[in-house]
């Protein structure tokens, strides 16, 4: 078992969940309640990350963030170093390729809700920010939950994209789907097979804890 490879997986599932939560919940609630005509586009920019071959996408962030691009220069002269192939990179990368899985539940859960609640709090005074900390969060709560657990999962299990920004740099860039990739590789069947089976049963944990929060009886979705 290579656990320094757990331990950046870990440290970059966490990291990226935690941005996306900041990200996804405006987001997310602007998808759920915004009339605008073209809001599809949105949504089908946001669930691209679904349907393209995560080469693809790594290959385009890898390029957005070389060091001939505006990102790349910008980021060299502020760090003294390059972006394309640190942890940094594989954050960025990662945030682009979870930002969907985080998204989706989140908005579902949004759109559940009964419109007359928010309607109502607003009638008697609250301000926007209020009727979402106070109404609107509160009976979304599993979709806000589902949503962090799918994206820190989602990039526990990344290879294509991690491999095409990051490379393959022990503690540095080396992630736990790598790890696996490189022990098959070296015909270490064992080594790989027991990584393999850690991340068999963490994935089948965190389904089984999405798919109970959904069932939840205090969820938007069983109070509508």
């Amino acid at each position: 078992m290579d656990w320094t490879a757990v331990g950046l997986s870990l440290r970059l599932a966490a990291i990226v969940a935690g941005v996306l939560l900041l990200i996804a919940l405006p987001l997310a609630h602007w998808l759920a309640f915004s009339t605008w005509r073209w809001k599809f586009l949105v949504e089908a920019m946001v669930s691209l990350p679904i349907v393209l071959p995560p080469t693809v996408l790594g290959f385009y962030v890898l390029l957005a963030i070389g060091s001939r691009s505006p990102l790349g220069r910008l980021w060299e002269r502020l760090t003294g170093h390059g972006l394309a192939f640190t942890f940094d990179a594989l954050v960025l990368a990662s945030i682009l390729y979870s930002l969907p899985f985080a998204v989706q539940p989140m908005a579902a859960a949004f759109s559940q809700l009964d419109r007359t609640l928010p309607e109502a709090a607003a009638t008697l005074g609250a301000t926007r920010w209020r009727t979402f900390t106070q109404v609107v969060l509160p009976l979304s709560i599993e979709g806000v939950v589902a949503g962090g657990v799918l994206s820190f999962a989602h990039t526990i299990g990344e290879f294509g994209v991690v491999l095409m920004v990051g490379g393959n740099l022990p503690g540095i860039t080396r992630t736990v789907s790598i790890s696996i990739y490189d022990q098959v590789q070296g015909l270490q069947y064992e080594s790989a097979n027991a990584t393999a089976l850690v991340l068999l049963a963490f994935s089948f944990v965190v389904l089984a804890v999405v798919y109970a929060l959904m069932r939840r009886p205090w969820s938007a979705a069983a109070m509508s």
